[in-house]
């Protein structure tokens, strides 16, 4: 039997020179083999856990191996019932113990993890300062680190034929709704692919009932927004190599205010909530409402200010529309560009955009100073936006509103408004309505989503996520 399995594993990882396999022949002659990839296990706990055990048990002549399970103590033992586990374990960083016909998987994973980062894609002046990373265990951790309940309940699923990522499902048991548990864990259920890389794969095939350019998924890589989701019934994914959580339902306003906001006091915050809602729509619209005011209705501007645009333009041989693309198509290659190079390079890109190109074109008499002054604008409320999939939505909605404008005047800008509402309405994050809780309207989740009341109000949670525990807290009048 042992030659049976020592074969097969050899069969199944030949041209894998990090396999080590060791046949250890014991003083009381009976043979035990061991097997790992030397590339995932840590060659320190193999001796530890292992080969320090059984070179003991070599000088216990009389002492046998039928319970080998408890001569060779590591902190997870699994006993393999079918070869076929064999693969999954080896790869996952276990060491492989056979004697005779039995098999045991001991965890000796390596430690091939970096420190704990700060964030970086969702930065904080005041609240917590530690990352997710792209181990599984760590992050777990960091959340069970704040959430100390036996209530909160995790479930594992291991996706990809060739990859076997390990995902977890996280989720509060008395206050999760029980239909959005089951409706997402029979979506992971259908996914059959070969490999789970990231967690952007997993939000992609949790996304496909949306056509549309707006995330669907939060993703974050800070345990304190997770555990803040958990705690209003949400649900979080964990998966193994990616540093980003996804979060579900997802709705409209997770996107626009960051979780740091509940750091900070409610009348203070709540000046910035609304001039991040306001900054939403300017960068969508500014644009497209420059180009209509122009074209089509320069009634709505002072006769002066018209009078000082119309010289400016004098010079400038394309139409207004020309000049918007123009600068809008440079300034997205100037900020894609910015991205990519490395920071020590980001500086002196944004420099030369901003400066020299933009006076050189002006002096070409390419654009005008004010599309320069409209664009800047456009541009400037849109930094205050980090998740990269609500830029690309806005960026997308950003040239509809151009083109009605261009077409329509005010008009068309208001028609595209009109359109954006009706788009957002009938969107749905598992059959959750995502312009909630604007349509339909809910007091308590816009008083923590969009707004924010005092924390000691903060007694309830929404219908739309739950209807097992609604109360959040109860104040102690003694």
């Amino acid at each position: 039997m042992n030659n049976k399995i020592v074969a097969r594993i050899k069969e199944e990882f030949k041209k894998c020179p990090d396999l080590i396999l060791k046949e250890i022949i014991l003083d009381n002659k009976e043979t035990v083999y061991i097997a790992y990839l030397e590339s995932v296990s840590g060659s320190d706990k193999v001796n530890n856990y292992v080969l320090k055990n059984l070179s003991l048990l070599s000088g216990e002549k009389e002492k046998s191996l039928k319970n080998i399970q408890s001569l060779i103590p590591a902190p997870n033992t699994v006993d393999i019932k079918e070869i076929d586990q064999i693969e999954f374990y080896i790869t996952n960083g276990f060491t492989i113990v056979i004697h005779e016909d039995e098999i045991y998987a001991l965890e000796t994973k390596a430690d091939i993890n970096r420190g704990i980062p700060e964030p970086t894609s969702e930065p904080a002046i005041i609240g917590p300062k530690d990352g997710f990373t792209e181990n599984i265990q760590i992050n777990l951790g960091l959340i069970k680190r704040r959430i100390k309940s036996s209530t909160l309940k995790t479930e594992t699923l291991v996706i990809g034929r060739k990859t076997t990522t390990m995902i977890n499902m996280l989720y509060f048991e008395d206050i999760t709704d029980n239909e959005n548990l089951e409706l997402i864990k029979k979506e992971l259920e259908k996914i059959d692919i070969d490999g789970i890389i990231d967690s952007g794969t997993i939000a992609e095939y949790l996304e496909l009932e949306n056509n549309t350019h707006f995330p669907t998924v939060v993703r974050s890589e800070r345990p304190d927004t997770v555990s803040n989701a958990l705690l209003e019934g949400k649900i979080a994914i964990l998966v193994d190599t990616s540093p980003f959580a996804l979060i579900l339902p997802a709705f409209f306003g997770d996107f626009i205010n960051p979780a740091a906001d509940n750091y900070q006091k409610s009348k203070n915050i709540n000046f910035l909530k609304i001039l991040r809602l306001a900054c939403f729509f300017f960068t969508m619209i500014t644009p497209g409402f420059y180009i209509a005011m122009i074209n089509y209705n320069p009634e709505t501007i002072p006769t002066s200010l018209l009078i000082n645009f119309g010289t400016q333009r004098a010079d400038v041989p394309f139409p207004a529309i020309v000049e918007a693309l123009i600068m809008l198509v440079i300034c997205e290659i100037l900020k894609e560009s910015d991205v990519r190079f490395p920071n020590s390079y980001g500086s002196a890109i944004s420099i030369l955009g901003a400066l020299v190109l933009g006076e050189a074109a002006v002096s070409a008499g390419i654009v005008s100073p004010i599309m320069i002054i409209v664009i800047a604008f456009t541009f400037i409320t849109s930094l205050i936006f980090t998740n990269q999939e609500i830029v690309s939505a806005i960026r997308h909605f950003r040239f509809i509103f151009l083109i009605t404008a261009t077409l329509y005047g005010l008009f068309g800008v208001f028609l595209a408004l009109i359109y954006f509402f009706i788009h957002v309405s009938e969107l749905t994050s598992i059959k959750k309505p995502y312009f909630y809780p604007f349509a339909p309207y809910d007091k308590i989740y816009l008083n923590k989503g969009i707004l924010r009341t005092r924390v000691d109000k903060e007694n309830r949670r929404s219908r739309m996520l739950t209807k097992k525990n609604l109360t959040r807290q109860r104040r102690n009048e003694n």
